[in-house]
């Protein structure tokens, strides 16, 4: 917890970056009777019943100090999707980066071996030699600033039917450029004096004799 805190409070880094790192599935429903478009003094309507049209999946990408994220509509969620994104991170998002650390939660798939799964043995060891791996604690991935960020895209842009993969990726894309643009960042409050003073129960009890 403390390990990640102190990355929060630190200052833009651009030759070491701190980006959030996390991924959610995403529901595809499409409508069974086509809505009734709005007019002046009425919403438009929307019939009950919906079809399942199979699942998505989201990974998201946060960097808070600049206000900077990014989304990635993927079919599955597989160890190779998750090596797939990461090698983006390196090589298209920040590819003059010395070191990228990467804050995210302890999924089965995030771990180096995903990327010896999906590449050769010298490009997983040439991507992972730009990145330091930055876990939260188990039951604490709330302290993964990127959930707030995969919160907010829920209400903006995913509290609503959509009904297959290319309309996902299409909305998603849109999402991301307009906040993009307008910089928005979370104001992260917790740090680690707070974490020291509410979380006291977690840590080491020291008795004097």
């Amino acid at each position: 917890m403390e390990d990640v805190l102190d990355l929060y409070a630190e200052p833009l880094d651009e030759e070491r970056p701190v980006v959030c790192f996390d991924e959610r599935p995403c529901v595809l429903h499409g409508d069974t009777q086509p809505p009734t478009p709005a007019h002046p003094g009425q919403l438009a309507r929307y019939d009950y019943e919906y079809q399942r049209n199979g699942t998505a999946n989201l990974f998201m990408m946060y960097q808070h100090r600049v206000g900077w994220r990014h989304a990635k509509v993927t079919q599955q969620r597989t160890k190779i999707d998750f090596a797939e994104v990461i090698r983006d991170l390196v090589d298209v998002h920040f590819p003059h980066a010395e070191k990228i650390r990467v804050v995210m939660d302890n999924l089965n798939t995030h771990t180096p071996a995903s990327l010896y799964a999906a590449f050769s043995p010298a490009e997983a060891r040439r991507i992972l030699s730009k990145l330091e791996f930055h876990y939260t604690p188990k039951h604490a991935s709330w302290l993964n600033m990127v959930e707030i960020e995969l919160s907010v895209l829920v209400k903006q842009c995913l509290n609503r039917r959509i009904c297959d993969i290319d309309l996902l990726t299409h909305e998603v894309a849109a999402w991301e450029s307009c906040r993009n643009a307008q910089r928005a960042a979370i104001r992260w409050m917790f740090d680690l004096s707070q974490a020291r003073t509410k979380l006291s129960r977690l840590y080491p009890q020291l008795f004097s004799s």
